[in-house]
């Protein structure tokens, strides 16, 4: 691989992805392909503190708890963020590793 190449394109042009990696960027990428969910992590990643109560999630959408939660659900499963009981509510963390390997295979 050149050097050239190495520092213009992405990881995903410059070489195959290895299965494993593919495969646990397809579950990032699927689970993010989501509005709602896209939102999810962009609200929570850009909160004061980097994280954020549930109660203040279902306050930015006009969908149910239920819904939020189901959301937030396949985001932690997907493994790109954490959640935290404290009490009656969650507090959700986006997972910095995850989201930077997702964003690294696309961006040049």
């Amino acid at each position: 691989m050149s050097k050239q190449l190495d520092e213009c394109c992405s990881p995903l042009v410059r070489e195959p992805l290895p299965e494993p990696q593919a495969a646990e960027l397809a579950k990032g990428s699927k689970a993010a392909g989501d509005p709602v969910r896209l939102r999810l992590l962009s609200l929570i990643a850009s909160h004061v503190g980097g994280e954020i109560c549930v109660c203040d999630l279902t306050r930015a959408f006009t969908l149910t708890g239920p819904t939020i939660s189901h959301h937030a659900k396949v985001l932690r499963e997907a493994g790109l963020i954490t959640g935290e009981r404290r009490g009656t509510w969650i507090y959700y963390r986006v997972q910095p590793g995850p989201l930077s390997r997702l964003s690294a295979m696309l961006t040049p």
